[in-house]
């Protein structure tokens, strides 16, 4: 285990965070806020000066192995979190230590889960760094650092970085260096929340709030600086907009490179983005009937509130603009599913990805069919492509620790006697990277409810979700730390 390489790799990290907080520091100086002024510079401060003593412990051999990018991807995400929530600590506004870790790592992992009970409160200038947490963590600050930092040539440790940090399945390379192709990534990213932000505000949503929501949305968060989220405008442009946006953040960032060099064959031929799609279509039209009756037999209407929430609920934004936890339980019920199944693999959505969906339901049909006919030679095939052993492998080793995950963190938080949906919601949407749940935790609820452990397992959680569980787990694992 190469431990110089690991804190080296952490310390840049840090030193971006710094960096990260000095828009926030400047919104704070224009608005006169004060409090927040020092404690953004305080927090300023702490991350540069522990950064720089990390990089300062240059390693003579900075080349990392894919445990080593396991490890700095689980690591730079918990400390992350953890000098992340500094500002709302020493502003005052959150200054419980595990509540204020809750908000950041929410954040930072684009869950949306909030335990603040008045989002309006709260300075500009700490509204801003809290849905920026969501832009930030929706492409992931890792394959930013990978866009500008030089890195040990030929080693691969870019690759190992990158394939623990981004959501999915599979990672490979749009182009041949890793560079470049976190460059494309976070152009591809910053084009779309740029023309969602003009798409707002010639709507006549404020400047800030666009930048609010656009974060959300590109993040697949779902923040908002309204104790109603987007029903507080009650827009059907700006509705229409972010939904939208919602589902074009929800698809696979590796579907724009083929769009923007002519590749439309891949483009067209993607099984993974098709079934997406089938599936988003589908849920929208289902509820949209199921709830017919709730809005007067209006069509446009339950039309209007089950794109949006289905978009949202989907992709894992969180954002609302109806409390569906009200709804029929055919819908409350298909929103769980939507929550569980997610977005595509390599967007910044959560959830267990429709490309594992994919793959498992093509490896049920072919065992089906060596069932049937034993000596039948077949080869399981998503795009044209072999799926190998090893995927398959992952995708089950995935199934089956997230679903003891689930099962543990329930057991847990069912200590704090809240009703079944509650518990078993607010484990979903965190594990998930939702947000809303049902019921306590729906969309006009939040998670102050819980208690001191019940929110340390819902953090774990959302770790865990974003990064896709493995990184977590191998902190824990012997077999990571034994030096071979």
């Amino acid at each position: 285990m190469n431990i110089r390489a690991i804190v080296f790799y952490i310390g840049y990290i840090l030193r971006l965070e710094a960096l990260m907080l000095l828009p926030s520091i400047g919104i704070a100086l224009y608005r006169h806020e004060m409090s927040c002024v020092v404690a953004f510079l305080i927090a300023f401060a702490v991350l540069m000066i522990v950064g720089q003593g990390m990089v300062m412990l240059k390693p003579n051999d900075r080349s990392i192995r894919a445990k080593e990018g396991f490890v700095i991807v689980a690591l730079g995400w918990i400390f992350m979190s953890v000098f992340g929530c500094l500002p709302f600590i020493l502003s005052g506004y959150i200054p419980n230590f595990v509540d204020a870790l809750f908000e950041t790592t929410s954040g930072f992992t684009t869950t949306g889960a909030t335990i603040l009970t008045d989002v309006e409160v709260l300075p500009r200038s700490l509204l801003y760094w809290r849905s920026f947490t969501h832009w930030v963590g929706g492409m992931g600050v890792l394959v930013f650092m990978l866009a500008i930092v030089p890195s040990s040539k030929g080693s691969g440790d870019s690759l190992h970085i990158l394939h623990a940090e981004s959501p999915g399945p599979v990672v490979g390379k749009l182009v041949p260096k890793m560079r470049f192709t976190a460059r494309i990534l976070y152009a591809i990213y910053i084009v779309l929340t740029v023309i969602e932000i003009i798409l707002l505000v010639a709507g006549g949503m404020p400047f800030f709030d666009s930048l609010i929501h656009a974060f959300g949305t590109a993040g697949t968060g779902g923040f908002s600086n309204m104790n109603l989220s987007v029903a507080a405008y009650n827009n059907v442009y700006f509705e229409i907009v972010i939904g939208v946006f919602m589902a074009l953040f929800g698809v696979n960032f590796t579907i724009y490179h083929c769009a923007l060099v002519g590749d439309f064959k891949s483009v067209f031929r993607n099984e993974e983005l098709r079934l997406y799609f089938l599936i988003l279509v589908c849920a929208i039209l289902a509820i949209t009937i199921n709830i017919l009756p709730l809005y007067g037999n209006s069509f446009f209407t339950s039309l209007r509130y089950s794109f949006f929430q289905v978009s949202s609920i989907m992709t894992t934004t969180g954002f609302s603009t109806a409390d569906f936890s009200e709804w029929p339980e055919f819908s409350r019920l298909l929103l769980i599913a939507l929550m569980i199944i997610g977005a595509c693999a390599g967007s910044t959505g959560g959830g267990i990805k429709v490309s594992r969906l994919l793959i498992l339901g093509k490896s049920a049909m072919h065992t089906l069919r060596k069932l049937s006919h034993p000596q039948s030679v077949s080869v399981l095939r998503i795009d044209g492509r072999k799926i190998g052993d090893n995927v398959l492998s992952s995708v089950n080793g995935f199934l089956v620790i997230y679903l003891g995950i689930c099962a543990a963190s329930i057991v847990i938080v069912s200590l704090d006697n809240l009703d079944t949906a509650t518990t078993i919601s607010a484990v979903f949407a965190c594990l998930n990277n939702i947000g809303p749940g049902l019921n306590v935790v729906g969309p006009l609820g939040n998670y102050n409810v819980f208690s001191g452990l019940s929110k340390v397992v819902l953090i774990f959680d959302m770790l865990l979700g974003r990064l896709e569980i493995f990184p977590i787990v191998m902190l824990f694992s012997p077999m990571t730390w034994r030096r071979l």
